[in-house]
């Protein structure tokens, strides 16, 4: 009996004993259970924040990249939006001996001046012209000047559009510090009779329809470079015959006048910029697209290996006489340099347009490359 009792003290004991070690072990496990859950979580929250800041700085590195990658890919055509700040000591001029005499005290400054020449009713493509030239120079001249000499007795002397003060606003407002704007008779004074011509550049083309116009543009061009004494004067590249004709006198006379092509300014709808878009009414301003669409076609096609001028010109052509109103003067695929005419398309070639819309004429050309050619 004794014995008995003894026995089931023991297994009491023995229970009670399992019963609080069975009570402690989870109390324990529970403690290194949360220990280990906080130190998971901090190490979890620690590598979410090292993530989270890692994407931020992706993130930002990325905007950066794709901001750097928006301004390489922005087009050469586009006029570049910058704020700028109107010469505080803007002049207008009017007289040759003035302008010389401003000329004079700015070069004894070491001042670089750069010239533009235009014949005035502002667009954003001359806009183009100005922005460039102030890149290259501290002291921008833009010339406004509708030249007579340039015209023949048939073309649109008369009608050729003006606007005086909204030039003068629209120069100064672009960064320019002088506004060159002379009367005819100052430039071409009573018994005037001196011309300055290049010939071969100027015979085909433009010069074959027009053949006193280039004896017109070099002869005034002269007459500026002489009055303004630049370092510099800017062209467009859209006025592509002009633009290889003044370069030609520049070399054959040793001006020492640096001359930079700029990038044509295009429309929404790829027409060029001119003054004389003006005259096209809607329906015709419609058919004029065709010029570029053309030439990007062509473009696409000499890309592509096509290097026959002959089959780069009737994919222009083919594009024009669709339109009713357009009247083909010339599609012609020459050198860049001599404006001779090409067979084929070599390293480099340059493709020239001219036509007639009612009685609106417009230029555009392109250039084409075979670089790529084995």
């Amino acid at each position: 009996m004794a014995a008995a009792r003894k026995a089931s003290k023991k297994k009491k004991s023995t229970s009670r004993s399992a019963k609080k070690k069975a009570a402690k072990k989870p109390h324990k496990t529970s403690k290194r259970a949360v220990k280990k859950a906080v130190r998971k979580a901090a190490k979890k929250a620690k590598s979410k924040a090292k993530k989270t800041s890692s994407k931020k700085a992706t993130r930002k590195s990325l905007k950066r990249a794709a901001r750097k990658s928006a301004v390489r890919r922005a087009p050469k055509t586009a006029v570049k939006k910058t704020k700028i700040k109107p010469s505080p000591n803007f002049k207008v001029v009017r007289k040759v001996g003035d302008m010389m005499k401003l000329a004079r005290e700015m070069r004894s400054k070491r001042r670089k001046i750069a010239l533009v020449p235009t014949m005035g009713f502002l667009h954003e493509g001359h806009l183009a012209l100005i922005a460039e030239a102030r890149r290259r120079a501290s002291v921008v001249v833009v010339s406004v000047f509708v030249n007579p000499t340039q015209f023949s007795p048939n073309e649109d002397l008369d009608r050729y559009p003006r606007d005086p003060s909204g030039d003068r606003r629209k120069i100064r407002a672009a960064g320019a510090d002088v506004m060159f704007a002379p009367d005819v008779s100052e430039i071409y004074p009573d018994g005037f009779q001196t011309f300055v011509e290049v010939t071969e550049v100027t015979r085909d083309y433009c010069g074959a329809s027009r053949p006193s116009h280039f004896r017109g543009v070099t002869t005034v061009v002269a007459k500026l470079f002489q009055v303004v004494q630049p370092d510099v004067a800017v062209f467009g590249n859209k006025d592509f015959q002009q633009l290889v004709t003044i370069r030609r006198m520049v070399q054959d006379l040793d001006f020492g006048v640096q001359i930079v092509g700029s990038p044509t300014v295009r429309e929404e709808d790829g027409l060029a910029m001119s003054s004389r878009n003006t005259y096209l009414s809607p329906a015709q301003r419609q058919q004029a697209t065709a010029i570029y669409r053309g030439l990007l076609k062509a473009r696409r096609l000499c890309e592509s290996g096509e290097y026959d001028t002959a089959e780069l010109a009737a994919i222009v052509l083919d594009l024009l006489r669709e339109q009713r109103d357009i009247e083909i003067e010339y599609v012609a695929v020459c050198d860049p340099e001599t404006l001779e005419r090409l067979h084929e398309v070599g390293r480099e070639a340059v493709l020239l347009v001219a036509v007639r819309i009612g009685d609106t004429r417009l230029i555009d050309n392109i250039r084409l490359s075979a670089r790529r050619r084995r």
